[in-house]
């Protein structure tokens, strides 16, 4: 299987311009997931998708609290790639559309990130990253997967008052974002910052901000330790 056949991008506005060109930076990629690096392990796949009308923004989903791995966590859609999958990108917009609804037709895919090892899971992520050029209407299509859908902001993102490190009971620390009532945390954190480092969106912020991850996110018990632990 190939690594990423991307879709012809149509034009992507300015705005992305220097996230594109990161993109294809292999040594600033390898940063990303440096801490926990694939290991050849079954191959599963994200998507990080991004609008910039009208405002520039990323789709998250709120995890089902019913599901083995990671319940009621904030993360990207995206799943195991199946052998019909021509490639990564085709991967990770079928999960998207069969949890959101998203029609793929409105997505340009820009690139991707290195894959990253989940041990909690088993898989090795890899998240594709895609512009969003003709947003249509998302929702929780599969309610056995997704709680609920949501454009988040990335002036929120990037707002140093919505940005802090996790500690995680296994001794793990990583960032996050808060944002209302939800944290986002581990891997998709760890992406979410390198999008933001990649596309030169960064604001300073307090590294020494430290929180606590509710016991709503503690879902995974398996005490793996580690970069892993999440």
């Amino acid at each position: 299987m190939a690594d990423l056949a991307p879709i012809d991008p149509a034009g992507p506005p300015e705005l992305l311009s220097p996230l594109v060109a990161g993109l294809t930076d292999r040594p600033r990629l390898a940063g990303i997931v440096g801490s926990r690096p694939g290991l050849g392990a079954r191959q599963a796949a994200v998507l990080i998708l991004i609008a910039t009308e009208p405002a520039p923004a990323i789709l998250f989903v709120e995890r089902s609290r019913r599901l083995r791995h990671h319940a009621g966590q904030i993360a990207f859609p995206g799943g195991g790639v199946e052998p019909a999958d021509v490639d990564l990108a085709a991967a990770a917009l079928r999960e998207a559309n069969e949890e959101t609804g998203l029609d793929r037709a409105g997505v340009s895919v820009l690139g991707a990130f290195p894959a990253a090892h989940v041990a909690v899971s088993g898989f090795d992520v890899s998240a594709v990253i895609g512009w969003w050029h003709t947003p249509g209407p998302v929702s929780a299509a599969d309610p056995r997967e997704v709680e609920s859908v949501r454009m988040i902001d990335i002036a929120d993102l990037v707002d140093p008052a919505n940005r802090a490190r996790v500690r995680h009971p296994s001794g793990y620390t990583g960032p996050a974002f808060i944002i209302d009532d939800w944290l986002i945390w581990g891997l998709t954190a760890h992406f979410v910052e390198g999008v933001l480092d990649l596309a030169g969106w960064t604001e300073p912020w307090d590294r020494d901000r430290t929180v606590e991850i509710p016991e709503r996110y503690l879902t995974d018990r398996r005490n793996v330790g580690g970069t892993n632990a999440h």
